[in-house]
């Protein structure tokens, strides 16, 4: 074999299984059709389940993350002026830490580089073979050449649009959608978060979401529908627009400023069975889209590295119990997530020719959820991460 398992797809959820294999002394390659740059430039997620900021502890890659991430212990959810506190650390005993997806991957990157780990960048025509046999191929050109590599096990990280899925044959893969009728327009500014902890805020005019990066650097969102472009949110536009949408109290603290970034973002909730095809296995949104209303997009990646990266190990050494679960166990905690992500979005958002009943039971879920201490646990065990 060239290598012991080649990883498809360079972005946190693939680098992350490749550092925690390469730790265990296992020998990876990782294919990435993006520069490294352009990987380092996509504006995700901010916040990690306490078992992800585990995850990267174990990894070795968590030292500038507890340096410089933020701790929260809560978060607020609204409906106009109603609010509602979620404690997290009261109620489960756990937070979440602040810290951004590009700079997860910056610091993956580090280690791997550090670690001396083949990263092969501006990959195309991939095609995984021999998935039935003793070893498994993956051919792909880099620069219009042709080049294939043999190896135990592939890893199939490469999102939603990328070719792992696909390998699987159409009649055994069932895939489970929901596509939702808005998209998030979100930006970044150079600005101060206008609240410690994060904000939901169901509103009359629609959903926002007040989110950080940094004590200096927000990231805020406005619901809007799916057929707006970011050329029909000028800055001014946006942050009236989101003024509006947050409680009044926070609204007279906000700091406005220049957006540095601006993008609209379809919601989806998305499930592709199974996660194993012989040498094959899917991992994050190669398998898996959820809205990001539940913050579970990058978290329930590294749940999936998680399963498998230990059962790899095993397998490597002629225990093949883990890879035989990993699609069963895996699965079981996408569909609590896609659940929780699920209830968030619907709870929070305006649906579109919606009647006036739908708006009425969405106070009376947070009117609920302010009086239920059980309510709160259930939102909070959910949040901070269920156990893996």
């Amino acid at each position: 074999m060239d290598t012991q398992v080649v990883i498809i797809g360079g972005g946190p959820s693939g680098l992350l299984l490749s550092q925690l294999l390469n730790r265990a002394g296992v020998a990876t390659v990782i294919l990435e059709r993006g520069t490294r740059d352009h990987v380092l430039s996509r504006i995700r997620a901010g916040i990690l389940e306490w078992g992800s900021v585990e995850m990267l502890r174990e990894a070795g890659v968590g030292a500038r993350m507890d340096a410089e991430g933020i701790p929260h212990d809560g978060t607020l959810i609204t409906d106009a002026d109603m609010v509602v506190h979620i404690d997290f650390k009261a109620l489960t005993g756990r937070r979440v830490m602040v810290y951004g997806q590009t700079e997860v991957t910056r610091d993956l990157y580090a280690a791997q580089d550090a670690m001396g780990t083949t990263i092969v960048h501006g990959v195309g025509d991939v095609r995984i073979l021999d998935l039935d046999g003793p070893q498994a191929a993956v051919e792909y050109t880099v620069d219009g050449k042709p080049h294939r590599l043999t190896c135990a096990y592939v890893a199939g990280c490469d999102g939603f649009h990328g070719v792992s899925r696909k390998t699987i044959p159409e009649a055994r893969r069932q895939e489970f959608e929901r596509v939702y009728p808005f998209g998030w327009l979100g930006i970044l500014s150079r600005t101060p978060p206008v609240a410690d902890e994060l904000i939901y805020a169901n509103s009359p005019h629609g959903f926002a979401l007040a989110s950080m990066r940094s004590e200096s650097l927000v990231r805020y969102y406005v619901q809007v529908p799916l057929t707006d472009t970011v050329d029909d949110w000028p800055d001014d536009r946006f942050w009236a627009e989101f003024r509006r949408r947050i409680p009044s109290e926070a609204a007279a603290r906000l700091v406005t400023g220049p957006s540095i970034e601006k993008s609209i973002a379809p919601l989806r909730s998305f499930v592709s069975e199974p996660l194993r095809w012989g040498r094959l296995f899917l991992v994050g949104d190669a398998a898996h889209i959820v809205p990001p209303t539940g913050a579970k997009g990058l978290n329930l990646a590294v749940s999936d590295v998680f399963y498998l990266h230990g059962a790899l190990i095993d397998a490597l050494r002629g225990n093949t119990a883990g890879i035989d679960a990993y699609s069963a166990r895996a699965l079981a905690r996408i569909w609590k997530a896609m659940r929780f992500s699920w209830q968030m979005t619907t709870m929070l958002h305006r649906f579109e020719g919606e009647d006036s009943f739908a708006a009425q039971m969405r106070r009376a879920t947070l009117a609920h959820l302010a009086a239920s201490e059980a309510a709160q646990r259930d939102l909070a065990e959910n949040y901070v991460g269920l156990p893996y």
